[in-house]
């Protein structure tokens, strides 16, 4: 049994490249990351990231992070690491909720287990199907014009699925948008409207209605899984469900009661790559597509993403979105996770296959 002996506790800040991010209910220009690493008897390490996009997007921001973080830890000395399962209900026994921020410790572990067995963490997850997986990219709220060049230099550029930020404005803005973006667009690339849970129900039906001759996929178009549901009938696109989607529990209730056509799934909000694992499976049964990334990070975000999204089914798969071309630099300047013409290779080394340079992080505690 290889044993954890020591947790350390980092914060770093990744300033957005070029303009702010912009999205229905904020307007991003940095964003603060929390890292952790596991340190084991025999000097290994693994390593874990959350990075919540802003105060306003989820109910989780990078402070919160840090001190649920320093109350979990203790519990999580001498474990061992090579039990995810057990880590996990040491981690609920210690505190209740806060998934975001035991993602990056699960994260770690999964990361720390690959190194111990000298296997790669998609190995562990079941095994990859694929070298690379598909990306997609998230094109911020713009005007119809800027949107359509952008979506003309992302296809060259080899994505094949475009999701276009709407919401927080008037909805025949977004409207215009959607219908300039299906002039540019080719016929192989796929297009996700997502509204992050800023449309009312009455605008939803209208953006739907007055775009029913295109094809296209509405991604969480109100705030609450009620709204949600109440959709159903009155519009004339599939439904994915994003923010609300907290958990394995989220995602079967809206495959039984109908309501979510698909899921662009956030790995730190459902707790890591242990309850990401349990929803790609449920998803494959139900035969429900998904994607597999999270809301920001650098290197290990990445990484974790890629790896559980090589898992899924490709016939079921969304790609996987990573804030690489938003940020500068990587953690692993050797071997950065970078994604070229559409697609993102898994790394190659054991573990997530990150080893990440942490003369830049800033260290905030240490627990043995």
């Amino acid at each position: 049994m290889v044993r954890i002996t020591e947790i350390h506790l980092y914060q770093l800040d990744l300033p957005v490249v070029g303009p702010a991010y912009r999205m229905a209910t904020s307007e991003l220009t940095h964003l603060d990351t929390t890292l952790v690493e596991l340190v084991t008897e025999t000097g290994l390490s693994g390593f874990g990231e959350v990075c919540p996009l802003g105060p306003t997007y989820q109910p989780a921001h990078p402070q919160g992070a840090r001190v649920a973080i320093d109350v979990i830890a203790p519990h999580l000395i001498g474990m061992s690491a090579l039990e995810p399962l057990n880590f996990s209900r040491k981690m609920d026994a210690a505190l209740s909720g806060h998934a975001y921020a035991k993602a990056a410790l699960d994260i770690a572990v999964w990361d720390l287990m690959g190194k111990i067995l000298n296997l790669r963490v998609c190995d562990l997850l079941g095994g990859a199907v694929s070298d690379s997986v598909e990306s997609y990219c998230a094109i911020g709220i713009d005007s119809p014009e800027n949107v359509a060049r952008q979506i003309i230099e992302k296809q060259k550029q080899g994505f094949r699925r475009l999701q276009l930020k709407i919401g927080g404005r008037d909805i025949e803005e977004d409207i215009a948008v959607a219908r300039k973006a299906f002039e540019v667009r080719a016929p192989t690339t796929r297009i996700t409207l997502d509204a992050n849970r800023s449309l009312t129900t009455s605008d939803a039906v209208t953006l739907s209605q007055g775009l029913r001759d295109f094809s296209f996929v509405l991604e969480q178009p109100c705030d609450s899984y009620e709204e949600a549901k109440s959709l159903k009938g009155r519009i004339c696109h599939p439904v994915y469900l994003d923010e609300c989607t907290t958990g394995a529990d989220v995602v079967m209730r809206s495959i039984v009661e109908g309501v979510a056509d698909g899921f662009g799934m956030k790995l730190t909000r459902v707790g890591g790559l242990s309850a990401m694992r349990s929803i790609r499976d449920i998803c494959h049964s139900a035969n429900r597509p998904l994607s597999c990334d999270d809301s920001w990070g650098g290197d290990i975000i990445a990484a974790a993403c890629v790896h559980i999204g090589a898992t899924v089914n490709p016939a079921l798969f969304e790609g996987v979105w990573i804030a690489d071309s938003y940020i500068s630099g990587n953690y692993d300047k050797a071997r950065p996770v970078q994604v070229e013409n559409g697609r993102i290779k898994i790394p190659g080394t054991m573990g997530l296959g990150v080893a990440p340079d942490k003369s830049d992080w800033k260290a905030i505690n240490v627990y043995s």
